[in-house]
């Protein structure tokens, strides 16, 4: 099964409603033990960087998440769980991340309006099992302010134009980051929970 990280941040329901919507077998939980026994992870999350930080210090979820990703276990950041796998943002402050990936977080441009809110496009850069059956510019459903800039170009497996182009879903191995709501995204966005599904049962 698919363990979903429970931290107190934002949106858990709704990502398990998503994840059961296309049959995939999922549990939550905020016991490290527990995340150490599960076939894949995902970390979801809606709120504030340094929030979400001192609650994964403080369950110690933090290092499982390193565990879990040092194991190979495949694992999905889901918005604000994007954003945690590098290893700062500048949210209120310098707040230092779980530094899975080089690179940070920051603020959208101050032109722009903000939060970037709505249905927007991504670019894919290059063919990856977790887009199967996905066609290259759909649309799927954004609500940020902060946004990822990696230190690695090549992490960028999708990027999204508003106003800059930025890194809408990263990827590394086992490792994927989203900064858009797959499980708020119709079809398109179920397709790629169902598709993160297959890949951890072929593991």
């Amino acid at each position: 099964m698919i363990a979903i990280i429970d931290y107190g941040m934002g949106n858990l329901r709704s990502v398990v409603k998503g994840f059961e919507r296309v049959g995939v077998k999922v549990f939550l939980t905020g016991d490290p033990v527990l995340l150490e026994q599960a076939g894949g992870v995902v970390l979801p999350g809606v709120g504030a960087f340094a929030d979400a930080m001192v609650n994964l210090r403080t369950t110690g979820m933090d290092l499982a998440v390193h565990r879990a990703v040092q194991a190979g276990k495949l694992f999905l950041g889901i918005c604000l769980g994007q954003q945690l796998l590098f290893e700062f943002s500048e949210e209120w402050g310098l707040t230092k991340g779980l530094g899975i990936f080089p690179g940070g977080v920051k603020r959208l441009p101050p032109a722009l309006k903000v939060p970037h809110m709505g249905w927007n496009q991504i670019e894919i850069q290059r063919p990856d099992p977790l887009l199967q059956g996905v066609p290259d510019l759909s649309s799927f459903y954004f609500v940020h302010s902060y946004f990822v800039d990696p230190e690695e170009k090549d992490l960028a497996l999708t990027l999204t134009e508003y106003c800059l182009r930025f890194a809408s879903i990263v990827a590394r191995e086992n490792v994927y980051g989203i900064q858009f709501h797959p499980e708020k995204s119709s079809v398109l966005g179920l397709k790629i929970l169902k598709n993160f599904g297959r890949m951890v049962q072929k593991c």
